[in-house]
Formats: C-alpha cells, structure tokens, sequence
C-alpha cells in the first residue's frame, strides 16, 4: 500500500493515501483506520479519517518512550506507523454495511425537489427514483456531528447550493449540492437544496456510538410517504 507521511503541528502524522477521491482510496483509509485500531497504543490521541488521508494525533511525551537515540517524537511515530502498516495485511477488503435509511421526500420535507427536478428538465417523480435508485458510499463524516458526505450520486439529478443559506434547517434533513448529497444530522444552518426528511435519528450524544453512520458505510434511500414517516418518528420517542 502507498501512502505518505506528513507531519501536521507538534503532535500528529498525516498518513496521506492518493490525491483522487474514489472507492479504491477509501478502501485505504479504512484499512489504516482498521490497523490502527487493532493497535491502539499508549501514544495514540485518536485518528481522523477523511477522503482521501488518516490524520493521527500522539501524546508526545508517550511517543518519546518509542524513540531511538536522538529521535524525536514524530520520528519515532512515524516508524512505528510504517512498522503497523507494513506488519498487517493492508490489502484486505473491509466489509461494507448497508444501512437502508426511509425518506419522506418533497412536500413540507423537501422544499427544494421542484427546484432540483425543473434545474435538471426532470419531474419530481424522476429526481426521486434517479436518487433512490442507486447504494452510496460514505467517504467522511464532517461539518456538523454525523455528517456523511456521500458519494454516487447521478450528475442528472445535481443543483447549485441556494445563493443565500437557510439560517436554520430541520435535523434529517436530505440535501443536494453540487454533485453531492448528504444528511443534515442535526438543526444547523446550510445551503444544500433539500429533497427530503428521514425519520431516523443519526446523531445521538447520549449513546456511546453517536452516529448512526460511519465512514465505509453503504447507504440505500428507500422512499416512504408523510403517514409511514410520522409513524416511525413516533415509534422513536
């Protein structure tokens, strides 16, 4: 595997793993991420992986313990990173979950499907089968707590951000921008167009895994209408 070490402030390595943002990348990030939980050390803070690298906060008073000679602590960390990545197999393929999440799309839910279908010469019935139609892969979480940004979406279905953002949008809410698409997992202001609203909650401070969604994660859309949503809205209170 080819990767590239970066150093990043005082405390923290850059694992850097390809400069395109596709599935054979991610594949990558998520085995570092593997690796460096089947050797959670002493040093390590924690790990942050994004599109395309894994940045690895130490303690370096703990990574001093790791150094040889007159190493200094990113040195040391960054020998024992390549002696994690090179000891495993880090060509082994992760595992995908498929996480299928209910939408309630347009209406009240969706303000912005007209838009979207009308910008694409579409109808509202086409932007939602074109957009349900298809698995997407979550790169990252970010932005706001829980935040996927996904990857897959059709180009037929994509549409500028609103000039001006909303100063406040509904938590759960399904937006586009660009050709993008993503959650809003909870009420923040944005200017991603929205199609549509899921019931399910996926971002829950009080649990100890927060986040419905992870990096690596599959995602299929499955349309539902208002009375099925407000039904399964209910059944989580």
């Amino acid at each position: 595997m080819d990767y590239k070490l970066c150093m990043l402030g005082d405390n923290a390595v850059m694992i850097e793993l390809g400069a395109e943002i596709n599935e054979e990348i991610q594949q990558k990030v998520q085995t570092v991420s593997r690796l460096l939980d089947e050797n959670n050390e002493e040093w390590q803070i924690e790990y942050i992986p994004t599109f395309t690298t894994v940045t690895l906060y130490y303690d370096p008073y703990q990574a001093s313990k790791l150094a040889k000679g007159n190493e200094l602590p990113y040195e040391a960390v960054s020998d024992r990173i390549r002696e994690i990545l090179s000891a495993s197999s880090a060509n082994t393929k992760i595992k995908q979950r498929v996480v299928e999440i209910p939408i309630c799309y347009g209406g009240e839910f969706g303000p912005d499907l007209s838009f979207v279908a009308k910008h694409n010469g579409l109808t509202p019935e086409e932007v939602v089968h074109i957009h349900s139609s298809r698995e997407y892969l979550v790169y990252m979480l970010g932005f706001a707590p829980g935040f996927p940004y996904l990857g897959g979406m059709s180009e037929r279905i994509a549409a500028p951000r609103r000039a001006t953002p909303r100063p406040k949008i509904p938590s759960r809410s399904l937006g586009i921008a660009g050709s993008q698409t993503g959650i809003y997992p909870i009420e923040t202001p944005g200017g991603w167009r929205l199609i549509g609203r899921t019931p399910l909650n996926l971002f829950q401070p009080e649990k100890e895994e927060p986040s419905l969604l992870k990096a690596g994660d599959k995602i299929k859309f499955n349309p539902i209408n208002a009375e099925a949503y407000y039904h399964w809205e209910n059944s989580q209170s």
